[in-house]
């Protein structure tokens, strides 16, 4: 412990973040020369299932949501483009990812260069109010499992997340026209149901192999680590002789991000969400706020100072993409995808 400088540890646990984010169907048959004549009053073929979004409606907005978010991002005059950006490009996750990006870098944000995509499109009932789609694409080079959600009348990016090394992306179920299946959010075919997979997730990032959820989640830099980092900050500046005299702790939340599932040919799923996480230092004696504690360089942009007498909470927001195996065949569910930035910090 005592090989920690003050300044150095207050400045990694001020800054410490999650990690720098077709087969065909039978043809019909040919019509006798009996239904042929008789073709007149005979009922007509059965068409394909309708659906909410097609396969050839998700690459144009691929391909028009991409195009417009480079062209805000692209520096110029224009008033507004990030109000632009929330309101006709991002949503879920991404809102909050989009606006750090434009604010922490003058309004002159990354742009990307996107390649062309694998999509996996749902077959969504006509009357689905929010269908959705994902896409795997190169963004400026790096392989990033994308999805974009309908709501009411529009269409949005709400998650982006790059794949990790090693990482691939599993085989989808595909039905015998290309569509994908969405697997529903109380699904219990799986190890992890999707409207459980950002708690779950969440538990796992705060308490590691010590928590009710240990096993659930294959260990490694989003989840076990995250764990271990935090129990160590928290001894290192509440305890420690040179360092003492902070309280730190971190915490992730689900919020009400939406989560998306896609089925899996070995009937698990595909499971991509969003959670933020909420790291807090406080100085608890005289000789802490004397000090004070360091801001962070990713968190400038937010504060404009270097240092905060009392108290430093930093914000960030995280979108992951989970691999989670059939019921039938339990195993611990690896992260397959991350993305993820500091979105807010405040302090005084």
């Amino acid at each position: 412990m005592r090989a920690y400088g003050r300044r150095k540890v207050l400045a990694l646990a001020a800054g410490v973040l999650a990690a720098a984010t077709a087969c065909t169907g039978n043809s019909p048959a040919e019509p006798s020369k009996a239904a042929a004549t008789s073709s007149a009053t005979a009922s007509p073929a059965p068409s394909a299932p309708v659906t909410a979004v097609t396969r050839a409606e998700a690459a144009d907005e691929f391909f028009k949501l991409t195009a417009t978010d480079d062209t805000l991002r692209a520096p110029n005059e224009l008033q507004g483009r990030l109000d632009m950006e929330l309101k006709d490009v991002v949503t879920g996750g991404q809102a909050p990812l989009t606006a750090a990006a434009f604010l922490s870098h003058d309004f002159a944000p990354p742009r990307y260069k996107w390649g062309t995509p694998k999509l996996f499109v749902p077959r969504f009932p006509p009357t689905e109010q929010a269908p959705w789609f994902s896409a795997l694409a190169t963004r400026d080079g790096s392989p990033t499992l994308l999805t974009f959600t309908k709501s009411p009348d529009r269409w949005r990016l709400s998650s982006a997340a790059e794949l990790l090394p090693g990482q691939e992306v599993p085989e989808i179920q595909l039905d015998a026209e290309g569509y994908a299946t969405a697997v529903a959010p109380d699904d219990r075919t799986v190890t992890i149901s999707p409207q459980f997979m950002g708690p779950v997730h969440a538990s796992v990032a705060e308490t590691g192999t010590a928590g009710p959820t240990a096993g659930l989640l294959a260990p490694g830099p989003y989840t076990t680590e995250v764990a271990a980092q935090i129990a160590h900050l928290r001894d290192v500046l509440k305890n420690s002789d040179e360092q003492g005299g902070y309280s730190y702790d971190s915490i992730f939340s689900a919020d009400n991000w939406p989560v998306y599932a896609l089925r899996t040919t070995n009937g698990g799923a595909l499971i991509q969400y969003s959670l933020s996480r909420t790291s807090t230092t406080t100085a608890v004696t005289k000789a802490a706020e004397g000090d004070g504690i360091p801001v962070p360089d990713p968190a400038q942009w937010a504060l404009g100072q270097s240092k905060m007498r009392k108290t430093l909470r930093l914000v960030e927001t995280h979108q992951y993409a989970t691999v989670v195996p059939p019921l039938k065949a339990p195993a611990a569910a690896p992260v397959i995808a991350h993305d993820g930035a500091l979105t807010r910090a405040s302090g005084q």
